[in-house]
C-alpha cells in the first residue's frame, strides 16, 4: 500500500514540475534529497548500534531477566494468562527497554520476536490474540524516558539543546499510552462479552 502511494506522489510531483516548467528543481531535490538520506541514515545507524549493542549484551549480562522480574508486576495485569518466564514476555521487556530509550528501530526487533512467539504460545495464526493487541497498543504509544532518536536529530541539525524536549515527549507518551491501553482493554472485554 505504501509503495503505492509513494509511486503516486512521486508521479504527482513530476507532472507539477512539468506544468510548472521546474524541472530542473525536481532533478536537483532528487540528488540532493538522496544525499541528505544517506547521510541522515548514517549518522542514525551510529547511534542505534550502540544502543542495540548495549541491549544485547544487556540481555548476555542477564539485566533483562532483571528487567523482566521488574515488569512482572505489571505485565500480569496488562496481559490475561501471560507466560512471565517466556520467551515471548522476555522479548516483550526488551521492546519496552528499548521504547523507553527512545529507540524505536532498536525495538522492532524484538517486537516482531515477541510477536512470533506469542502466537506460538496462544496457538492463534489468523487472529490477533488479546496480548497481541494489548504489546502493539503498548509499542506503538509507548512510553519514552529518553528521547534518544528526537535528540540526536535535533543534533544533527543544530540544536544547541537537543534535550530539552524532554518534559514534553514524557507527558505526550504517558498520556498516549494510559488513553491507548485504557481504550484496548475496554474494546477487548466488549468484544469478549459480545462472544460469550
Amino acid at each position: 500500500m505504501l509503495s503505492k502511494i509513494f509511486s503516486v506522489l512521486i508521479i504527482a510531483s513530476v507532472l507539477f514540475a512539468i506544468l510548472n516548467g521546474n524541472i530542473s528543481g525536481v532533478s536537483n531535490a532528487l540528488l540532493e534529497e538522496g544525499n541528505g538520506a544517506i547521510e541522515l541514515a548514517l549518522y542514525l545507524m551510529g547511534g542505534m548500534c550502540v544502543w542495540g549493542g548495549l541491549m544485547r549484551v544487556a540481555d548476555k549480562a542477564g539485566i533483562t531477566d532483571l528487567i523482566c522480574s521488574m515488569f512482572k508486576p505489571l505485565g500480569k495485569r496488562l496481559f490475561r494468562r501471560i507466560n512471565t518466564s517466556g520467551k515471548a514476555f522476555k522479548a516483550m521487556c526488551m521492546n519496552i527497554s528499548a521504547n523507553l530509550l527512545g529507540l524505536g528501530n532498536a525495538a522492532t526487533p524484538f517486537g516482531l520476536e515477541a510477536m512470533k512467539e506469542l502466537e506460538k504460545e496462544e496457538g492463534e495464526s489468523d487472529t490477533a490474540s488479546d496480548n497481541m493487541i494489548i504489546f502493539t497498543v503498548l509499542n506503538t504509544a509507548s512510553i519514552t524516558i529518553i528521547p534518544t532518536t528526537a535528540a540526536m536529530l535535533r543534533l544533527k541539525h543544530g540544536s544547541e539543546k537537543p534535550m530539552e524536549i524532554f518534559p514534553a515527549v514524557i507527558l505526550n507518551s504517558v498520556i498516549a499510552v494510559v488513553i491507548a491501553v485504557t481504550l484496548a482493554k475496554i474494546i477487548s472485554a466488549a468484544s469478549r462479552r459480545r462472544k460469550k
